[in-house]
């Protein structure tokens, strides 16, 4: 997992720096495109049908996860590397705040009051607050979209790792799971493009900027999946958050970022409630589990 959030942390940076060439789904659908080739190479490799029995469920994760991704590739072309990559690291928040829902709704049907973790409502409260301080310093008034942008990415990426863990449950090779998000990828990215004004030109620097995103995402989003597969979910999922402080470094490095004090405490206020909201929703893998987390 470590591994992983290294790889997105660097594609992210490759992302920003490709979004003064291409648009969005320009880059959402070459991302995806390489994702699909060599995701195709690996399942004959390994032998992995391509057939399903589940092929709702991977339409429907496919989906979310393919719209949370464009959402975020939108929000780094707009945001710091570090803002973007911090409200799509919400996912865990988003996913507490889900359950914390669900028992409020589920409670009247059990004929008791909701069962609630008060250590999780407080975490998802501290995780809003950390987005408040990231964004009333670091986002000008013509960034706010980009913003609101980034934590609808977050919100849907929440939605997608459920999903990606059901799949997990019913026994779905994680190497199908990628092939179907990278189809997806391909259709809604190309679809994006379009509508946001066709394809530009390629040069030398723009065609190298998409290999190295497609190559390093379909990495990262490999090792991510063999990660829940094997690891306990709980320690694998709080690991995720690591990919905040190297986008902070590649950020200063790479793009002269600075994020003032204040956004700085937001981004590691936001990194403790991601991890706590993990660790107290989470649990290790059990043979009889039908239904885990992120």
């Amino acid at each position: 997992m470590i591994g992983a959030t290294a790889l997105f942390a660097l594609m992210g940076a490759c992302v920003k720096a490709a979004s003064t060439l291409y648009s969005a789904g320009e880059i959402v659908m070459y991302r995806s495109l390489i994702g699909l080739v060599l995701m195709a190479a690996m399942m004959r490799w390994r032998g992995v049908a391509f057939a399903s029995r589940v092929p709702r469920l991977h339409l429907s994760r496919s989906v979310s996860g393919t719209v949370a991704l464009c959402l975020w590739f939108t929000a780094i072309g707009g945001l710091p590397l570090a803002t973007a990559m911090t409200l799509s690291y919400m996912s865990s928040v988003w996913i507490a705040l889900f359950l914390i829902g669900g028992a409020v709704l589920l409670a009247p049907e059990r004929g008791s009051p909701p069962a609630l973790d008060l250590r999780l409502v407080a975490a998802v409260l501290a995780g809003f607050a950390g987005v408040v301080l990231v964004l009333r310093p670091t986002i000008e008034q013509e960034q706010l979209v980009y913003g609101v942008i980034g934590l609808a990415s977050g919100l849907l990426a929440a939605v997608a790792y459920l999903q990606v863990t059901a799949l997990g449950r019913l026994g779905e090779p994680g190497e199908r799971v990628v092939f179907y998000f990278s189809a997806t990828g391909v259709v809604f990215g190309g679809l994006y493009a379009v509508w946001a004004g066709g394809f530009g030109r390629h040069a030398t620097e723009g065609v190298m900027l998409l290999l190295a995103i497609g190559t390093l995402a379909t990495a990262a989003q490999w090792m991510m999946t063999r990660a829940y597969a094997t690891g306990a979910t709980m320690g694998i999922a709080a690991l995720q958050y690591v990919g905040i402080v190297f986008s902070s470094l590649l950020g200063l490095l790479l793009f002269d970022e600075t994020l003032p004090a204040t956004a700085t405490a937001g981004i590691v206020l936001i990194l403790a409630a991601g991890v706590a909201a993990t660790l107290l929703r989470g649990r290790p893998r059990t043979a009889d589990s039908t239904l885990g987390d992120g």
